[in-house]
């Protein structure tokens, strides 16, 4: 059963997605370079859509964003995002469970950004999150420095390594810990 302690709950968004945030964690700098017009790219966590409508613009028209949260209320607040902007032909919104993703596309990245540390079982997630990834795909993990320790971080690089991914990129984000993984 998930610990709802640990999640980031709803009501919360307005926190996560303000232009002070946006400005320290601009998605367009931080994703920029990973995400291609075309292609099609999953938002783990997504929470109120700060990097989906942003990786919504950055996969063009030909593209899908797969936005996924445990909560029907972050997903609500994604949607009426993704109409306000005209971008809802772009995304598609998945609610998972507290111990599954639940999806079976198989995707070009993933981006599990401030999240890694709530899901109940960080092995079972990073195994089912490669299953995703095409072959030559990337998942971005990024973890809150004030929130993650170095050595629970390292736990989760660990997991990632038993679930057949290999860090290839150790990307400088603010006030974060970040490794970018291929699958091995």
């Amino acid at each position: 059963m998930i610990d709802i302690l640990r999640i980031c709950p709803w009501w919360l968004a307005q926190a996560l997605d303000n232009p002070i945030r946006r400005l320290i964690h601009n998605p367009d700098k931080i994703l920029g370079v990973y995400i291609e017009s075309g292609q099609k790219v999953l938002d783990l966590g997504c929470g109120s859509g700060t990097f989906t409508l942003a990786m919504a613009r950055m996969v063009g028209e030909t593209g899908k964003v797969i936005a996924v949260d445990v909560q029907n209320e972050m997903l609500q607040i994604v949607r009426k995002k993704a109409v306000k902007e005209r971008l809802e032909s772009r995304i598609i919104t998945h609610k998972s469970e507290p111990d599954r993703i639940g999806i079976y596309e198989v995707v070009d990245f993933a981006l599990a950004f401030y999240m890694v540390h709530e899901v109940p079982n960080a092995k079972a997630f990073l195994k089912e999150t490669a299953s995703l990834l095409k072959q030559d795909g990337k998942l971005l993990i990024v973890e809150p420095k004030f929130h993650v320790s170095a050595s629970s971080f390292k736990r989760t690089l660990e997991a990632a390594l038993m679930a057949g991914l290999k860090p290839i990129a150790e990307p400088k984000i603010s006030f974060s810990r970040s490794m970018l993984f291929q699958l091995a």
